[in-house]
């Protein structure tokens, strides 16, 4: 199990820095991603846990172990028990998302270029009787 390097930061407001802040108020502290310098700091880094690219699992795990220190000091209730735990239900879909977003950009593109959808795409057939000898 990875050993948190949390701790609290007193000092914020609206003029306090990114760089202001000390590595260890970061759940990523090396890479300096997510701070938990709040409780609404906490919940967005419990959201986009997931989202954060191009780190070990070594990471994940240290920065899983910052995010439930920093929830517990800031009394943000963490269902997860584990960081493989965390990003489960919003990934399910994620396939049906980006199929939305590549037909939205499909129209967007049809509309700047000036090309109409068809009316339909399904063909009709015409029925034809035969005629009986």
């Amino acid at each position: 199990m990875a050993r948190a390097t949390w701790k609290p930061h007193e000092k914020s407001g609206t003029l306090t820095k990114r760089s202001d802040l000390p590595d260890s108020v970061f759940a990523y502290p090396k890479e300096r991603k997510e701070p938990l310098t709040s409780a609404s700091h906490v919940r967005n880094a419990i959201a986009r846990f997931n989202q954060v690219l191009e780190v070990s699992d070594e990471e994940r795990a240290t920065a899983f172990a910052n995010i439930k220190k920093a929830a517990k000091h800031y009394g943000v209730h963490l269902t997860e028990t584990q960081w493989k735990d965390l990003g489960k239900k919003t990934s399910t879909n994620r396939g049906a998302a980006a199929r939305k977003k590549s037909a939205r950009k499909a129209v967007a593109t049809r509309k700047k270029r000036g090309v109409k959808k068809s009316a339909s795409k399904k063909t009709t057939r015409k029925k034809t009787t035969r005629k009986k000898r």
